[in-house]
């Protein structure tokens, strides 16, 4: 049987992690982060496909795409979790499990980060804890999409 492929979608800005504040994102960057996911996804016996992009139409379309190629999506949305019905409606549509992740706890922060879009769609959230998120997301969706011996 094929290996099960999960998508990691990172939105705007997270090409800026370990230079852009890094007291609220940390010093890991972008890189580091697909390191660690990539290492526990070879753990976990599951493959995954690392992507980021500023623009929300890419996060759309790949979220669309998924649907045939993947078996579930882990997003960190950035910025977009607060305003985007399009990602919201895109992730919905895969008809793929998703997992949201963010490296802050964003129910900490300003008001308007404390609304997500995708959480309500999602089978999980996983804020707060940094780089570490995204290792507790693989290691989650791992469960859910790899098949049962």
């Amino acid at each position: 049987m094929a290996e099960a492929t999960i998508l990691v979608l990172n939105g705007p800005n997270l090409n800026m992690l370990g230079k852009r504040e890094p007291a609220i994102y940390g010093a890991t960057t972008l890189a580091d982060i697909e390191g660690m996911c990539r290492a526990e996804a070879a753990t976990r016996g599951v493959a995954i496909d690392f992507r980021q992009s500023n623009h929300e139409g890419d996060l759309v379309t790949w979220s669309q795409e998924a649907r045939e190629t993947h078996a579930g999506i882990i997003v960190n949305a950035g910025a977009l979790t607060h305003t985007s019905v399009a990602l919201r409606d895109a992730l919905l549509s895969s008809e793929l499990p998703v997992v949201e992740v963010h490296l802050s706890n964003i129910h900490a922060r300003e008001t308007f980060r404390h609304h997500s879009y995708i959480a309500p769609i999602a089978v999980g959230m996983i804020c707060g804890l940094g780089a570490k998120g995204y290792v507790l997301a693989i290691e989650a969706m791992a469960d859910i999409v790899r098949p049962t011996p």
